[in-house]
């Protein structure tokens, strides 16, 4: 509500960017390429202070100078010529020397990090300390505890004018909100990466860096509440952390690709004066954080975002008496809402408490906006909201009937007008019962590759579309069960807790929607270039246990059988066949107006005999003339391979090959075929039957 928007044009980030990944190469790129980076930006472009969001924790062998030292150790040694041509080329191969020259006298700053693993490493240099050992001693300052850090190699540390860590403070619900401008590590205090690079912009105006000076109010002398650097006072809390001011969503500051700046396509002027964080947003980079105002922000954004609120002294104070400010407004509500409730109806109960938290709410965003000051909010929220809650509960649970607890229950399961239907008799669905279902499962194939091509928040509305869509069709357009969700996965069934004769019917026209809608659903995603997408349904029809089932903590609407786990089974075997639809025996058995292929006889796990699977094709009233002739040739091939006739099995299934080349199940009855040719059954023995034997 309160970011002021727009774009900072003081801040520009250096974009390590997928184009310039493409065009560049793999990061990390040559120190001579960083070398030149810097040249650039602080002689053609006039950068005022540039900051590396990245480590430099390797040296850089990519000149090849380390297999020249070894030549030199080794067979090359006693050759004078070699060594003097060496030994002047050598200073131009050295990438390590010559980025950490381009460093040296300059405004650069390095980026590090500390880690709390425990076994953690120390890896390459620190920086010195902004405050020594003690400087904290008797102060109430609570410092994560780190046990290691990953630096820059030791020649970059020493010629930079500076380094900070970017490690955030990441909140309990994996947001980042916080940044603490001082760490402790073994006893002495290192300063965060926009409190370096606040600190070189001063210095390029002072001559040298200002000092940091931790800052006590004098009725809480043991509390930290400010540091001061230079002209600037910057508030903190406990931690020495001060809220980032997030100037509103990504790219509010300039972006620039790295890429344009080495290859000069970045116009005059655009950098003159201004700080440049060198940082990624590219997702292989992984430097992608969860913020605020976006699940997906980049990290360096964050600094800019911290930099830009301590330049203009902007950061939200957290004085010492914010916990007793909450303690009085909780009283205060609290006495009040929990008199007033009980004495009035629900509506004015509802109007009541609205009131309050819109007073709560309001006074709390005055004080943020004019005070500059934080105050803590949901715990006054949420006081109001279960103190109207334990009141409204009380009355629902006294006053409520059976028909409204039934309603309640099934809304989330089924269509409204069933709900309707079983309000006006609840007791006819007493739970949980035997029941003849038909039980449904489908499953997006290749789900894993999908997920893996399509950024969080793309893999998101694309799961929602499609379970959006599945679920209409099941629930509102042939009024069956929606049972649950797993993954990207559903379950559901017909038959309960409403009795449906026509269960399997239903079911059947169910599974043969949601392969049409599937390919509506393809059009819309290729339009937004998402990967295509493909499922596999699985139909039984048999005896369950139905009801309301679970455990003390949870409990859910579902069924639970042999039936159950048999559709699930087909579902599973729908790619190896390469179809979209398998159903069992008894459900094809209820359908007589739907048109079937047999597949195949499977043994499914867990139980004895084999059954017949078929793949419905339609209604029957809607099938062509040359689908019931191609029908008929499958069967005819079917018969034949059963009876052992090979050579017509065979001439069937070369004229279905012709017609269909890539249908997955034609080859798998080719590759049959072949091997009952190289074993055939025993002469006078049972025609074999082609059973698959589940794993």
């Amino acid at each position: 509500m309160t970011m002021p928007r727009g774009v900072d044009e003081r801040i520009v980030i250096l974009d390590i960017d997928e184009a310039s990944l493409g065009e560049i190469g793999r990061w990390p790129w040559p120190r001579d390429l960083m070398s030149e980076l810097l040249d650039k930006l602080f002689e053609r472009h006039g950068a005022q202070v540039v900051a590396f969001d990245v480590v430099w924790a390797e040296r850089d062998p990519s000149s090849g100078m380390p297999v020249l030292d070894a030549l030199a150790r080794g067979p090359l040694r006693d050759d004078a010529a070699f060594a003097a041509a060496y030994a002047k080329l050598r200073p131009r191969l050295d990438y390590d020397a010559r980025f950490a020259a381009a460093m040296r006298g300059r405004p650069v700053v390095l980026g590090y990090y500390f880690n709390s693993e425990q076994n953690a490493v120390r890896a390459n240099a620190l920086p010195p300390p902004v405050l020594p050992r003690g400087t904290f001693r008797g102060r109430n300052v609570r410092f994560h505890e780190w046990r290691g850090y990953t630096g820059n190699l030791a020649p970059y540390t020493a010629a930079a004018a500076g380094a900070g860590h970017f490690n955030p403070l990441v909140d309990a619900d994996g947001v980042v909100r916080r940044v603490p401008l001082l760490a402790e590590f073994e006893g002495e205090y290192y300063e965060a990466l926009p409190l370096a690079v606040v600190r070189a912009y001063y210095a390029t105006q002072l001559g040298a860096p200002p000092p940091v000076e931790p800052g006590y109010p004098e009725e809480r002398p043991q509390d930290l509440e400010w540091l001061s650097v230079g002209p600037l006072t910057i508030p903190v809390d406990e931690n020495a952390a001060a809220l980032v001011p997030y100037r509103g969503p990504k790219r509010s500051f300039p972006y620039v690709p790295l890429a344009d700046v080495l290859k000069d396509r970045v116009r005059p002027g655009a950098l003159k004066g201004r700080i440049a964080l060198v940082g990624a947003t590219a997702p292989a980079l992984q430097d992608l954080r969860a913020t605020p105002v976006d699940s997906a922000f980049p990290g360096v954004e964050v600094h800019a975002n911290m930099i830009a609120g301590i330049l203009d002294e902007t950061l939200m104070r957290r004085p010492w008496f914010t916990s007793g400010a909450e303690a009085v407004l909780l009283a205060i509500g609290g006495t009040a809402l929990a008199l007033l409730i009980p004495l009035v109806s629900a509506l004015w109960a509802s109007a009541l408490v609205a009131l309050g938290i819109a007073l709560i709410t309001g006074f709390n965003v005055a004080v943020w906006s004019v005070a500059g000051t934080v105050l803590p909010l949901a715990s006054s929220i949420l006081m109001a909201l279960a103190l109207y809650t334990v009141n409204m509960a009380y009355g629902y649970f006294v006053e409520s009937r059976s028909k409204r607890l039934i309603a309640r229950r099934f809304r989330e399961y089924v269509p409204p007008e069933v709900v309707e239907k079983m309000e006006r008799d609840p007791a006819q669905y007493d739970m949980p019962r035997d029941a003849e279902l038909t039980i449904l499962f489908s499953d997006v194939r290749d789900f894993t590759h999908t997920s893996e091509s399509l950024e969080p928040e793309a893999l998101r509305e694309y799961i929602n579309e499609y379970l959006t869509a599945m679920s209409a069709i099941i629930r509102g357009r042939h009024g069956g069960t929606l049972d649950k969700y797993i993954g990207d996965a559903i379950m559901a069934f017909w038959g309960a807790p409403l009795e449906d004769p026509q269960h399997a019917r239903h079911a059947l026209l169910a599974a043969l929607d949601m392969a049409k809608e599937c390919e509506v659903l393809n059009r819309r995603f290729a339009a937004r270039g998402w990967p295509p997408l493909r499922i596999g349904v699985g139909l039984n029809t048999g005896r369950v246990r139905v009801g309301d089932m679970g455990s003390q903590v949870r409990r859910a609407y579902t069924a639970m059988g042999d039936a159950v786990n048999v559709a699930s089974r087909l579902e599973g075997r729908t790619k190896y066949y390469g179809v979209g639809i398998l159903v069992g025996e008894a459900t094809r058995a209820q359908a007589p107006d739907v048109l079937f292929r047999e597949v195949d006889r499977i043994r499914v796990k867990g139980r004895e005999g084999a059954i017949t699977v078929y793949e419905p094709l339609g209604l029957a009233f809607e099938a062509g003339p040359e689908v019931r002739a191609e029908l008929a040739q499958w069967d005819e091939m079917l018969a034949a391979l059963r009876a052992g006739r090979w050579n017509e099995a065979e001439r069937h299934l070369e004229e279905l090959e012709r017609r269909h080349p890539q249908r997955a199940l034609l080859r798998i009855y080719a590759e049959r075929l072949a091997a009952l040719r190289r074993a055939p059954p025993p002469p006078g023995g049972e025609a074999p039957i082609m059973a698959f034997d589940e794993k």
